[in-house]
Parts: C-alpha cells; sequence; structure tokens
C-alpha cells in the first residue's frame, strides 16, 4: 500500500503533545506504515488491527501534514501545518531542528520513534519495530550549543549499554544544514 495520495488520508486532533488518529481504520493505514501507536499497546504488530487511537508524535503530525496525508484539528479547528509548526515550537523546546532531523531520516526511508528511554531524542531503525532492534539512537544539537566531554562519555555509555550506535545530528540553525557524527565503541 502507498501511503501517498491526492488526499488526506486521516484527520489527526491535536492535545498537548501529542495527536490521536480517531478513526481506527484512518489509523490502521498510518501504523502500517510505521506511523505511530495505538494507545495503550507497548509492542504493536503492523500485522494486527487496532481499535484504539493511533498515538501520534507531533514530529510525525507535522511530517504527515506536510506532506498533505492528514488534516490537522487543534483547539477544535482545522488548521495549516505553519499553525502547527508554530504550535509545537512553543510546547517543545527546539522543536525546529529536532524536526529537521526527524524529516530528513524519514525522507531517507528510516523510521523513526522517540528516543526518550535512551537518553536520546529518537530511535532509528532500518527496517521497523518489530523486525528488528533499533540500531541507533541519535542525540540532536543545535551546532552553536557547546558539548562538554562528560556528555559525550555519557551518550556512549548509554549506546553501549543498549547495543546501539549513537548519532550525534548538530544541526545548524541559520541554513538547516545537519551534520552526523557516529560513536561506535570497540575494544582495543
Amino acid at each position: 500500500m502507498d501511503i501517498h495520495s491526492e488526499s488526506p488520508i486521516a484527520r489527526v486532533k491535536v492535545v498537548g503533545r501529542k495527536a490521536l488518529v480517531l478513526n481506527p481504520d484512518e489509523g490502521d493505514k498510518l501504523l502500517k506504515q510505521f506511523y505511530g501507536k495505538p494507545l495503550s499497546v507497548s509492542k504493536p504488530r503492523i500485522d494486527q488491527r487496532y481499535r484504539e487511537p493511533l498515538v501520534l508524535s507531533l514530529y510525525e503530525a507535522l511530517y504527515l501534514c506536510r506532506r498533505g496525508l492528514v488534516e490537522v484539528e487543534l483547539e477544535g479547528k482545522v488548521v495549516d501545518c505553519k499553525t502547527l509548526s508554530d504550535y509545537c515550537g512553543k510546547i517543545s523546546h527546539n522543536f525546529a531542528i529536532k524536526y529537521r532531523v526527524y524529516e530528513y531520516l524519514r525522507d531517507k526511508n528510516y523510521v523513526v520513534r522517540g528516543g526518550m528511554k535512551y537518553g536520546a531524542d529518537f530511535a532509528v531503525y532500518t527496517l521497523g519495530p518489530g523486525f528488528e532492534h533499533a540500531p541507533y539512537v541519535v542525540v540532536v544539537v543545535p551546532r552553536d550549543q557547546k558539548i562538554r566531554p562528560a556528555d559525550i562519555v555519557a551518550l556512549g555509555r548509554v549506546s553501549h549499554s543498549v547495543r546501539k550506535h549513537t548519532v550525534l545530528a548538530i544541526v545548524d540553525r541559520d541554513t538547516g544544514d545537519i551534520h552526523y557524527i557516529v560513536f561506535k565503541w570497540v575494544k582495543l
């Protein structure tokens, strides 16, 4: 099934820091493309149908909005993608630079999920959850932010303990350019 279509395939309702797809059929179409998770289902499978609402991150909602795949409702009104982006920027620290990395990775066909449980911004899959463990965790920082050596050691320790490569995504706020540094632990 190709997710790209002429008209929106789902309506999402933004609630705080999440977006909900209340229609199960619409949610199922998005879940099969590795967007969102059914409410209260910790490890969903894309080969199953769920009746629960699909919960999207704001990154997913904006990405799908910008591709014309969802219609967004915010505070009881249908809004455009710019309004959604402005809202996200107000409630989430460094949303614009993190979204830039999310968008880049999704455009490269990676599956991108929240990485909070790994101490990162994103967990990144090449095949998708349920088919592999995320091989990468990504931490996003603006280019003008200083990084202490202790921060880099902490990143390495987390990725080593969960057996993932840590990727530092450094984003230039002015140009949107992203530079990636991958950390890999080796035994000497």
